[in-house]
């Protein structure tokens, strides 16, 4: 556990971002468990497909060419994905609709796998999500890297964050601010180093009260 105050960060981070209402008005939406459990397994395998083609590449161009993504996916919906026939990835890869990465479109039945998966057990990928405790962040990231595709590094983070799920991202902001006070002394791709970034975002919760993905932010904000 951490003896650092988190205040140390949140000051810092309002006085670089031009006081304190402004750098609260920064900082992600946090959706409820509710609003998680009712985002459809096709929303969720779109998103997860978005952030892997995002990872390494300019966002922008990314999202300017999503709803050509869309209708190339046919929607993305698990069910059929989880099947798609090698021929039918092929032509994707060919598909001037899309970013022609046949590694990443590759990842798309592996990813619909592992929602079916999941939903036959739990109903939805998202009420498998609202169920899991944001306190087990490092868990989840474990568990997606592991059963998904191309689900490691920030990649399942962004993911997550942008669902409104309260959990970290682990930025180069933040690991620089978990570094300079010794707080981090693993490697953010190691379980140990998840492990204790869990434990300082955890502790500095409980401490304050603000949700994880804002201590998350705020940690950023007090570097860059």
């Amino acid at each position: 556990m951490t003896d650092v105050d988190f205040s140390v960060f949140y000051d810092r981070a309002c006085e670089r971002k031009g006081g304190e209402k402004a750098m609260l008005q920064r900082l992600p939406r946090v959706a409820s468990n509710e609003e998680i459990a009712q985002t459809p397994d096709d929303r969720v395998l779109s998103l997860l497909t978005r952030c892997v083609f995002r990872a390494g590449f300019v966002w922008q161009i990314i999202d300017n060419k999503w709803p050509s993504f869309e209708e190339a996916f046919k929607g993305f919906v698990p069910l059929y994905w989880q099947q798609a026939s090698p021929e039918v990835l092929e032509e994707l890869a060919q598909d001037p609709r899309v970013v022609r990465n046949f590694q990443k479109i590759m990842t798309v039945p592996v990813n619909a796998r592992m929602i079916v998966e999941v939903a036959e057990e739990y109903g939805s990928f998202g009420q498998f999500l609202a169920q899991w405790p944001n306190s087990e962040q490092a868990e989840l990231l474990v568990y997606l890297k592991k059963n998904g595709a191309r689900l490691g590094g920030n990649t399942s983070q962004y993911a997550l964050r942008a669902m409104g799920w309260d959990g970290f991202v682990l930025s180069s902001d933040v690991i620089t601010a978990l570094t300079n006070y010794r707080l981090l002394d693993a490697s953010v791709t190691s379980q140990k180093g998840l492990k204790q970034v869990q434990t300082a975002i955890n502790h500095w919760h409980q401490q304050t009260g603000l949700p994880r993905s804002h201590i998350s932010r705020i940690l950023s904000y007090s570097v860059g």
